[in-house]
């Protein structure tokens, strides 16, 4: 068995819904994603998949969709707030936990028709959160949801 590992920085903000703690507050993180792919056989050039290639698919859609935007649960009551003032923002239909997050990647590089095995989300350098679906049991797809401001 191959593995490949890419890492994928970006910026982003959230906070959590019905949390006592401080992530109840909007906050922002410098978020590293650490997606590993594999496969039994290399392709014709003696690859998983390009590093490259990982860069070009799964990194733009970071970039455009992530990437210093504002992740929040649809149920969040600033939505209305952030509406009225023209500002960009990405719905979930869960809590955007560092989870959450991973599992998002996640599921973006295997619709990408990229071997994902897994996808950790550091958080911050000392906290990160990984996402591996049990075999057999697929979870239902996150609801993602872009709002774009009007600004």
């Amino acid at each position: 068995m191959f593995r490949v590992t890419k890492e994928i920085h970006f910026c982003y903000g959230h906070r959590l819904l019905n949390y006592a703690g401080k992530c109840r507050h909007l906050h922002g993180h410098n978020g590293r994603a650490v997606v590993t792919l594999e496969s039994a056989e290399l392709d014709a050039l003696g690859m998983v998949v390009d590093f490259s290639q990982i860069k070009r698919v799964l990194g733009k859609w970071i970039d455009d969709a992530l990437d210093h935007r504002l992740l929040l649960h649809a149920d969040d009551p600033i939505i209305p707030d952030l509406l009225r003032q023209g500002e960009s923002f990405v719905t979930l239909n869960t809590n955007p936990t560092a989870e959450n997050i991973a599992r998002l990647i996640y599921e973006r590089a295997a619709a990408a028709a990229m071997p994902v095995v897994e996808v950790t989300l550091w958080e911050t350098e000392a906290s990160f959160a990984t996402y591996r679906p049990t075999p057999g049991e697929p979870d239902p797809p996150l609801v993602v949801r872009e709002v774009a401001g009007t600004k």
